[in-house]
């Protein structure tokens, strides 16, 4: 018995240091997680969001839609490993940016840890974030901007505003400094997307016949297939931010599904009342606003929030593209500004107003507790939707000088995208 008690107190002495030690090692279950979510978050952008952009679409604007969303996920990948990782997660400098110490990826090899997992993992799982990032803003100009205006113009966003947005919130710049919650991407993604989309919408200018002529989408079909995807790669998306295979990611998945679902029926509801019917459009937008939404609170907040966040995303979102847009007058295409902007400045919002300090511990929002961190989440909105609205306006002057102009010929505006740029079509029947 004496000798029992001695192993029990050596293995109760030696607990912590094997405790310490396993967080600094690789963990295999980890791993395995953060590979899978990264090619669910890769799937996001050529597969979900071309078919939901694509058939939101004109039908001779389809295949110009898949082609600009293939290549944003194309230069994403390229640029990322180039110059965009170091710049949002080197050594900070000032607050504002990464140093160039990993230009290339240098300095990280097949033993490198970023946590639990390989830092390559890391990294490919952050550059699809980035590659979906500068997609959405497309849904902003479909139909009228030029391809190679739209390649020079994601070369120089991903540089110039998502990567420092990115190092600002992730990379241990001034708003993680200030301790903003973004779990997986308000303010890096949907707000900085959804604002640089409006910016670039009032720059290109409106569509030839906008509000005058019906522009029908080109297949809902494929737009609530795309849909469908995007719910499916979102929990990659949400509960692969957690970095870990553990509760806090569990929690992600459960309330990501929770926030879309009910975001698709508060949408639902509040088209059926205000137009009489429920569309399969609304339907499929409810389910992002509500992705949208959940996404900068998925690690902070439990189930009967995400109750809250989706209904209040849906109501919102509807309204936004419903209401807000006409009464504006802007031409936002497919609505990358009033889902994702808008719903994602309320999702970083009710992240201040709902984070539960027993999800995460040390985050607590003003029903736990602590009004400041709403404060919080204001001032990150704010600096994030004035650094994305200047930046994106210097970064489209650029790209208008470089390539002579953002917009397509009105003779192939009119004769559609498809067959005037790409020689294509995605239809043989036009209706």
């Amino acid at each position: 018995m004496k000798c029992k008690s001695i192993i029990a107190t050596v293995i109760l002495t030696l607990l912590p240091f094997s405790t310490a030690f396993a967080e600094d090692a690789l963990n295999s279950g980890d791993t395995a997680w953060i590979i899978v979510s990264t090619a669910l978050v890769m799937m996001m952008t050529p597969a979900g969001l071309a078919l939901f952009y694509g058939g939101m679409s004109r039908y001779k604007n389809l295949l110009n839609t898949f082609a600009m969303t293939f290549i944003s996920y194309c230069l994403g990948s390229i640029i990322w490993v180039l110059w965009g990782y170091t710049l949002a997660f080197g050594p900070d400098i000032g607050n504002f940016i990464g140093g160039l110490d990993h230009l290339f990826l240098s300095g990280i090899t097949v033993n490198s840890l970023s946590g639990t997992i390989p830092t390559y993992v890391f990294v490919v799982f952050q550059m699809t974030f980035a590659a979906i990032t500068v997609a959405l803003v497309l849904g902003s100009i479909v139909d009228r901007m030029k391809f190679s205006s739209w390649i020079v113009f994601t070369i120089l966003w991903l540089t110039f505003v998502y990567s420092p947005v990115c190092h600002w919130v992730w990379g241990g710049g001034w708003m993680h400094g200030m301790g903003a919650l973004d779990f997986a991407g308000g303010n890096v993604v949907h707000i900085n997307a959804g604002v640089a989309g409006l910016v670039l919408s009032f720059m290109v200018g409106k569509r030839i016949g906008y509000g005058k002529e019906a522009m029908f989408p080109s297949s809902i079909t494929l737009t609530a297939l795309g849909a469908a995807m995007l719910w499916f790669g979102w929990f990659g998306f949400n509960a692969g931010s957690e970095l870990a295979a553990d509760g806090v990611a569990a929690s992600a998945f459960l309330v990501t599904n929770t926030s879309a679902a009910m975001g698709a029926l508060a949408w639902m509801a509040a088209e059926w009342y205000v137009n009489k019917r429920p569309t399969l459009l609304g339907i499929a937008s409810g389910v992002v606003a509500g992705l949208v939404s959940i996404t900068p609170a998925a690690g902070f907040v439990d189930m009967k929030a995400a109750l809250v966040i989706g209904l209040v995303a849906g109501v919102f979102g509807f309204y936004s593209v419903a209401v807000l847009k006409h009464r504006l007058g802007y031409d936002d295409s497919l609505d990358a500004f009033g889902v994702h902007g808008m719903c994602g400045i309320w999702g970083a919002l009710a992240t201040g107003i709902f984070a539960n300090p027993s999800i995460t511990e040390g985050a607590a929002g003003l029903l736990y507790g602590n009004p400041g961190q709403a404060w919080t989440q204001f001032v990150s909105i704010i600096a994030t939707i004035l650094y994305s609205a200047l930046a994106t306006f210097l970064v489209v002057l650029v790209t208008r000088v470089i390539t002579g102009g953002l917009r397509v010929d009105e003779d192939d505006e009119i004769k559609g995208l498809d067959g005037a740029i790409h020689g294509e079509r995605g239809f043989e029947i036009e209706f």
